[in-house]
């Protein structure tokens, strides 16, 4: 056999070699996460890895500065073993929730531990505004625990819309003053960095809920946000579904009954059903049904709650059109839960009871349970923090690997 080829044997078995360090080191990692603080005979147990590969593979991820020991087990028989956890700095991750009221965000350390948050009235009728707030906000967060820019390893940001795939421009933000087109990503990529990721604010809302929340343990189920607007997050098989251009669940276009039907100019720009259902609409009916003064969808809800009679009929109305879409997305996706969310949606003592009598009126099948979220206004900035703290921690991982 030639030199050459023996080299080449030897290269690849130090490839090889590489290779399998890395994943041996990365299974490690991912288990003392999900189970830190940890000892070596648990992370041999859980992984299948022999403890002198649990050794090496903890000595490097020490030495990278990704794990630390915390102590020992006491109370058994023997020597105590060594207890290893995740370094909460070795990384950050923040978490934005955009809104036509409120702007809000959150900071996490590497374990997703929320340290820090900060809300702001939104500059939602002005896009250059909101963005410039939006970094603003990040800055803000990292600044106020001692934090310098590059610390923060990845942001995203939940927004109402979708970012187009294929053009990369936003779509369906008609509650955002200018928030549609391409100018938008460009103009937050400029302000954040690369490392960032715009995602749709009511999917982020359901993986909220899924790590935190109702959602905990359930494979099929929705989350159903109305307020300003109304959209819906899917999680299938427990996996958010997007859809081909990450417009599923934008079920504020959902066609309703012709008697319902807003202006062809209305409906094309915020959709059938988010045109009657959402707060807005739920205003207007009040007003046309006697209410006086000025309205806020709360002062409906309110009002409905001490029994007058134009708000009480104005809920009704409102149920009854959430009924028909949770209608129409239990006859395709068939969730075993839905989870109600929003400024209009958390009101389920008003809600529920029509909806499921509605419901049993239109379904052949007993509808799905309907819950409120147990989350409030935290479900999106949640959900923002669940995906910026996977990809932290897989770049956080890949730097210390040298990748």
């Amino acid at each position: 056999m030639s030199r050459d080829m023996l080299a080449a044997i030897g290269e690849e078995t130090a490839s090889t070699t590489s290779f399998m360090r890395v994943m041996n080191e990365r299974a490690v990692f991912q288990q003392i996460r999900l189970l830190g603080p940890v000892s070596r005979p648990q992370l041999a147990n859980v992984t299948g890895l022999s403890k002198p590969t649990i050794s090496l593979a903890l000595a490097n991820l020490e030495r990278t500065g990704l794990v630390k020991h915390v102590g020992h087990r006491t109370g058994g028989a023997g020597r105590a073993a060594l207890l290893y956890e995740m370094r909460p700095d070795a990384g950050w991750a923040i978490g934005i929730d955009i809104g036509r009221a409120w702007v809000r965000g959150a900071l996490a350390n590497l374990a997703g531990d929320v340290v820090l948050r900060r809300n702001e009235r939104s500059q939602s009728r002005d896009a250059r505004r909101l963005v410039a707030q939006i970094g603003e906000i990040v800055s803000a967060l990292g600044a106020g625990v001692g934090l310098t820019s590059d610390a923060i390893v990845y942001t995203v940001i939940g927004s109402p819309g979708v970012a187009d795939p294929a053009s990369g421009a936003m779509q369906l933000a008609a509650n955002l003053s200018g928030w549609s087109g391409a100018a938008v990503l460009g103009a937050l990529r400029a302000r954040l960095g690369p490392s960032f990721a715009i995602e749709n604010d009511v999917n982020l809302a359901a993986l909220g809920e899924q790590a935190h929340g109702l959602g905990k343990g359930i494979s099929n189920f929705v989350f159903v946000s109305v307020g300003t607007g109304i959209g819906m997050g899917i999680v299938i098989d427990g996996q958010l579904y997007r859809g081909t251009r990450g417009a599923a669940g934008e079920i504020g276009f959902l066609p309703l009954q012709e008697t319902e039907t807003p202006t062809e100019a209305t409906a094309r720009r915020r959709g059938p059903l988010e045109s009657v259902a959402s707060a807005d609409a739920v205003v207007a009916v009040a007003r046309r049904l006697g209410l006086a003064g000025r309205l806020s969808a709360k002062q409906v809800f309110d009002s409905a709650r001490e029994g007058n009679e134009a708000a009480l009929t104005a809920v009704r109305l409102e149920a009854e059109h959430l009924a028909r879409a949770v209608a129409a997305l239990v006859a395709v996706l068939d969730p075993g839960l839905v989870v109600l969310g929003g400024g209009i949606g958390r009101n389920g003592d008003l809600l529920i009871g029509p909806m499921e009598r509605t419901l049993r009126n239109l379904l052949s099948l007993p509808p799905p349970p309907i819950a409120i979220s147990a989350l409030g206004d935290d479900a999106v900035v949640l959900g923002a923090l669940a995906i910026a703290l996977t990809k932290a921690r897989e770049q956080v991982f890949a730097r210390a690997m040298g990748g």
